[in-house]
């Protein structure tokens, strides 16, 4: 596994648009925030010219969104590219990247949602370690979350056990200023759900981390760039945690999505599964997300734990694409723990 150089004093952050751009006034004071913050901080931003672009949810074409980042890869003194939001169209631009050039000079990218199409891609073709984490738009908060001054230090290079919260943001909340800081309205409850014979077990899962939004990935499988069997194949022996959440799937989605999953061989050697609360989960059937999931995954008989930390109802832990990771929940908290091995 490659990981990148961590990022440094004298280096600086990369902001490129992969899906959508910033046109709103609140917006566009998020992200000047955030690039005066990372200023603050010894690290300069450089932003790509679609950042500031928007047009029926893309910043640019697919072609040019490639060609942004690329430019960021051959800057030298770049060390940490950043999506500048998520959105719905980054798989637009994933034929016209170079991987060759990526991989000869590997960076930490980060994003979620749908960066999960770039983050994901990066780890299961090239090797790379990624990070599945805020979007550059949630550094534009006035005040910064301790989430997000721990996802920096992991970018630095510090390796600690990153411990699950009190609270989380329960759905979007509009954006009066655009210096927002999370809306903290309800207790961070971990569910161990399979298998577990009393409330008080607790659910340790060891391998290497893969995954992302759920979502996204659907859209990748038989894909050209679907390498997720050779990735999880080659590192067997560690076996996979697959960390995953999802935006808007409903319950008979997510049945139909993980069945897919399972059948294309990426779930082979899995050695347990950790899921982020869903965004905007809703059901046709009765059936509940802990019935959609297990209804797939129980006959695997390896450990599931529910409503971690990860996704879109923030604040979320970082995620490390690629990295050996730890992860221990019991008693409705837990914690992760990543080694770059």
């Amino acid at each position: 596994m490659i990981y990148p150089e961590k990022l440094e004093k004298g280096f600086k952050i990369g902001v490129t648009a992969t899906s959508e751009g910033f046109v709103k006034e609140t917006d566009i004071r998020r992200l000047e925030r955030g690039i005066r913050h990372f200023s603050e901080m010894g690290y300069p931003v450089i932003e790509t010219k679609n950042v500031r672009s928007g047009f029926k949810g893309r910043s640019s074409d697919g072609l040019t969104r490639a060609n942004e980042l690329m430019e960021l890869f051959e800057n030298p003194e770049v060390r940490v590219i950043f999506a500048a939001s998520g959105g719905d169209y980054l798989v637009e631009m994933l034929p016209f990247i170079n991987y060759d050039k990526l991989k000869k000079n590997p960076k930490w990218v980060q994003g979620y949602s749908d960066t999960t199409g770039l983050t994901f891609t990066l780890t299961t073709n090239l090797d790379i370690a990624t990070i599945y984490a805020s979007n550059f738009s949630s550094f534009g908060m006035d005040q910064w979350h301790s989430s997000l001054k721990d996802n920096i230090k992991i970018l630095e290079g510090e390796d600690f056990t990153q411990e699950s919260f009190k609270q989380f943001q329960d759905g979007f909340k509009e954006k009066i200023t655009g210096l927002e800081g999370y809306v903290l309205e309800k207790d961070v409850e971990w569910r161990n759900l399979y298998p577990v014979n009393e409330p008080s077990d607790e659910i340790v899962i060891s391998g290497r981390a893969l995954g992302g939004c759920l979502d996204v990935l659907l859209n990748l499988v038989g894909t050209r760039f679907d390498k997720t069997k050779e990735f999880v194949d080659k590192y067997k022996q560690d076996g996979i945690v697959w960390f995953l959440e999802s935006y808007d799937l409903n319950s008979e989605a997510l049945v139909r999505g993980l069945w897919q999953l399972k059948e294309a061989g990426w779930f082979a050697h899995a050695s347990g599964f950790i899921f982020g609360r869903p965004a905007m989960f809703h059901t046709y059937t009765d059936t509940t997300y802990e019935e959609a999931v297990k209804s797939v995954l129980g006959e695997l008989n390896l450990p599931i734990i529910l409503d971690a930390d990860i996704g879109h109802k923030p604040p979320q832990l970082t995620m490390m694409n690629g990295a050996i990771t730890t992860i221990k929940s019991k008693g409705g908290k837990g914690n992760i723990t990543f080694e770059r091995r």
